[in-house]
């Protein structure tokens, strides 16, 4: 009977400290309060955005998206993120398991043997055969800070490889843009060096002839030598970015494969934006932000709970007996619970709550510069974007009034109507055309790039 009334008491006893162990002191998470532009492009208002396409819509070339493709496989990078996912995967699993009892067995036994005087020998045997349970009450929520705190540190690093997805396709796509505007700079270069060997072929015939100065002549022979500098110095850069794509792709420096740069790129006048809110949810690198505010929240609140007691309940049932045969007639139990609570630390926890507190303060202010970042990123694109046709356009009028002075400079310098050094001004300025318009049409690629990077493209799975 007295057996059954302390069983009441210690179950009455632990169901009020279950009760209390709902409470969860400490400031809950809330996002910290952002003034966000009412718009992101004066000229769309529209909820769509062009950050919510899959980038496979986005870049068409074959090439650059099996380039893509093994590099969000292959990369070093992203491969490293993806363990480092599964590492915090298994850390918040241990948080999680920590709120609940523990259970464990032993299974024990021992020989004493004992000989005093050499004619006293004695023999004695022990054993034991134990379950337990052991239990953290829950009581404040340090239990529950600590799971929350390893549950957004794990949704911060899913974040963190999503942002570095974005990043790796823009990057991809970036270098390969680059490397084909450097293939057709190239080619112009080339073709520009054998019109130079032209024109020298020339220089030498009217200097040989008496109709031209040496001056010319030699003059010729510079303009020849300095384009030809130009083809190295190309081919030196064309290597660089192979082999920078190739680092990207995770493989070792090899030859890449891609296609002719277009005489044009056809961009929409404009392409939809979405709402400044909707960028907020859709930047992989602004809610890895909100998860470390979130993560230096929940680490506040451990501190805090710190400051009060922590109780741990544990039972323990079983047999020991000093002969086998006696193990299960010589029923055990336990049943303890244990309190810890610091009296004298020297201000030790109340420290480590400041300190918390000035870290969730950083990891605050960590956000609101993420999101100015993106914001500034944005705005950036667009205007990029805007304008990028309109270069284009002056540039390509630019070409062909180059190319058409170029051909009357010949036609004149042959019948002797300008000198040479006219001709060789019409020469440079149709060469720097054309490079100009090559860098022209790249720019209009990396413009792409860029804003659909800004919004938040390129990660979705």
């Amino acid at each position: 009977m007295k057996r059954t009334k302390y069983t009441y008491r210690f179950l009455y006893m632990l169901t009020t400290l279950l009760f209390l162990g709902s409470c969860q002191l400490g400031k809950h998470y809330t996002r910290p309060k952002l003034d966000l532009p009412e718009t992101l492009d004066s000229m769309s208002v529209d909820t769509v955005s062009i950050g919510d396409y899959p980038w496979e819509q986005l870049y068409t070339d074959t090439t650059l998206q099996g380039l893509i493709r093994k590099t969000l496989s292959y990369n070093k990078d992203m491969l490293i993120a993806a363990a480092r996912v599964k590492e915090l995967a298994a850390m918040k699993r241990i948080d999680y398991a920590n709120m609940f009892p523990a259970v464990g067995a032993k299974v024990y036994a021992e020989k004493e043997a004992e000989n005093y005087g050499g004619n006293h020998y004695k023999s004695d045997y022990e054993i034991d055969a134990k379950a337990s349970v052991s239990w953290e009450l829950d009581l404040w929520g340090n239990l529950r800070w600590a799971r929350d705190k390893s549950l957004a540190e794990f949704m911060g690093s899913v974040e963190n490889q999503r942002a570095l997805r974005m990043s790796l396709v823009a990057q991809v796509a970036q270098a390969y843009f680059e490397l084909v505007a450097l293939d057709n700079e190239l080619s112009i270069v080339q073709k520009t060096v054998d019109a130079r060997r032209e024109s020298l072929h020339l220089a030498r015939v009217r200097y040989e002839g008496g109709l031209t100065s040496e001056t010319a002549f030699r003059q010729a022979q510079v303009e020849l030598a300095r384009t030809a500098t130009l083809v190295p110095d190309l081919e030196r850069k064309i290597s660089l970015k192979e082999n920078e794509i190739a680092f990207l792709s995770g493989e070792y420096p090899h030859h890449i494969k891609r296609s002719v740069l277009p005489e044009d790129v056809m961009l929409s006048a404009s392409l939809p934006v979405g709402l400044p809110s909707a960028l907020l949810e859709r930047r992989p690198d602004i809610r890895q932000a909100e998860q470390a505010v979130i993560a230096a929240n929940a680490a506040v609140g451990v501190a805090f709970t710190n400051l009060f007691p922590r109780i741990t309940l544990t039972a323990t049932y079983g047999s020991e007996s000093a002969a086998l045969s006696d193990v299960l007639k010589s029923p055990y139990h336990l049943l303890s619970a244990n309190i810890l609570q610091p009296i004298f630390a020297m201000g030790k926890n109340r420290a480590m709550l400041k300190a918390k507190k000035a870290a969730c303060e950083q990891a605050a202010y960590a956000y609101e510069k993420a999101v100015l970042n993106a914001f500034k990123d944005a705005y950036n694109a667009i205007a990029e974007f805007n304008k990028i046709k309109e270069i284009y356009e002056t540039r390509l009028r630019l070409e062909q009034a180059s190319k058409s002075t170029l051909d009357l400079a010949q036609l004149q310098y042959l019948n002797g109507v300008i000198g040479y050094m006219d001709l060789l001004d019409a020469q440079r300025g149709y060469l720097d055309a054309q490079i100009g318009l090559s860098n022209a049409v790249r720019d209009k690629q990396i413009s792409m790039v860029n804003l659909y990077k800004a919004l938040g493209g390129g990660w979705q799975e």
